[in-house]
């Protein structure tokens, strides 16, 4: 339903605690509001489809979820969080995407007002990952980090996304010995698993390509962890991590 509240614009805090009993259930741990109507189309491509690809292992690790389809976000000063607002904000103040909590949950708020569904998608996994990096099993954290210190051993160059690649790079200048289980070992671990797990979770979702890139990790150690997340979290029934294997059946 639109949003009527007699102002301009509210944070997606204040956004979230105003029609926080009018979210509409998706499952037992997630639901939605819009602050435009969704056509049955829109409902699939934005929340359906992306919900249905995550892998139930990965559920398990998220606290309960309120998603917000909003026009668009601004960023307010320092400590005041995101403005919800209707009018596209400058381009130094505007952003994609906000999570804040509610009660024992989380709401993440995704501007949707010109953007493309490829671009969403991204932005919901790469959400959904960060999450699960908080919430990690020890015994998975221990597997990431061995394939990573192989992975420095060898001296592999590259990373999967931005993010990662300067947290490595900050992690090769400032540290001597790059395995040793630093903060900036764990801080360049932690972004790298975020940026790994969602392009997983991406691409079970969608048919994706990997930019190619002289900041890119090389497609065999690339495909090496998604291996292991495949293994750490299968892919729903019906589901495929690459082109070259079936869909997983449960």
């Amino acid at each position: 339903m639109p949003i009527e509240t007699g102002r301009s614009r509210l944070t997606v805090q204040e956004l979230a605690n105003r029609f926080q009993n009018e979210m509409i259930p998706l499952s037992n741990t997630v639901s939605y509001f819009s602050a435009a109507p969704l056509v049955e189309e829109e409902v699939k491509q934005y929340l359906q489809e992306p919900i249905a690809a995550v892998p139930a292992a990965v559920s398990a690790l998220l606290p309960p979820l309120g998603i917000l389809l909003v026009p668009y976000l601004e960023r307010a000063d320092a400590g005041a969080g995101e403005y919800v607002v209707f009018e596209k904000p400058g381009e130094n103040r505007q952003v994609f995407s906000a999570q804040v909590v509610s009660g024992e949950g989380v709401i993440l708020a995704f501007a949707t007002k010109e953007e493309e569904v490829a671009d969403y998608h991204y932005l919901f996994y790469n959400a959904l990952a960060a999450l699960a990096a908080d919430h990690w099993k020890p015994e998975d954290r221990d597997r990431y980090y061995r394939l990573l210190r192989e992975e420095l051993k060898l001296e592999v160059h590259g990373e999967v996304d931005e993010h990662s690649w300067h947290q490595k790079q900050a992690l090769l200048r400032r540290q001597t010995n790059i395995r040793k289980e630093t903060r900036l070992f764990r801080d360049y671990a932690r972004q790298s698993f975020i940026d790994t797990l969602t392009l997983y979770l991406h691409g079970i979702c969608c048919d994706i390509d990997v930019e190619t890139g002289p900041r890119q990790l090389p497609s065999r150690y690339l495909r090496r962890r998604l291996e292991l997340l495949a293994g750490l979290y299968p892919p729903p029934e019906g589901y495929a991590v690459f082109p070259d294997q079936p869909a997983s059946r449960h």
